[in-house]
């Protein structure tokens, strides 16, 4: 039987806490509808150690899993505004436009 190795994203510390942050503010979304952990569990059909995981901002976590979390909590369309106001990017094409930016 041959074995795979499980890749795994590297995840630098100020990606970790933003992670942490998403799992803290979902944890305060369903405490604020006043859900159990067991509850998001058997709505989500997750583990209530996933959902554990989702609510500390596991890297391991798939972000399915947490969409589907979210849209437990009807929160799932706030992923539709992620990059929606590019404010880098922007600035990176008005350079090229302007001339002032070069690929090297």
């Amino acid at each position: 039987m041959i074995e795979t190795e499980r890749r795994q994203a590297l995840i630098f510390p100020r990606q970790q806490h933003i992670l942490k942050i998403l799992g803290e503010n979902i944890k305060l979304a369903r405490k604020r509808r006043e859900l159990t952990q067991q509850l998001i569990a058997e709505r989500t059909g997750l583990s209530r150690t996933t959902i554990r995981k989702v609510e500390q901002g596991n890297a391991g976590v798939s972000i399915g899993h947490y969409l589907v979390v979210l849209a437990t909590l009807n929160l799932a369309e706030d992923l539709t505004r992620v990059a929606l106001d590019d404010e880098f990017g922007r600035k990176l094409q008005d350079a090229k436009l302007l001339g002032t930016w070069s690929k090297s």
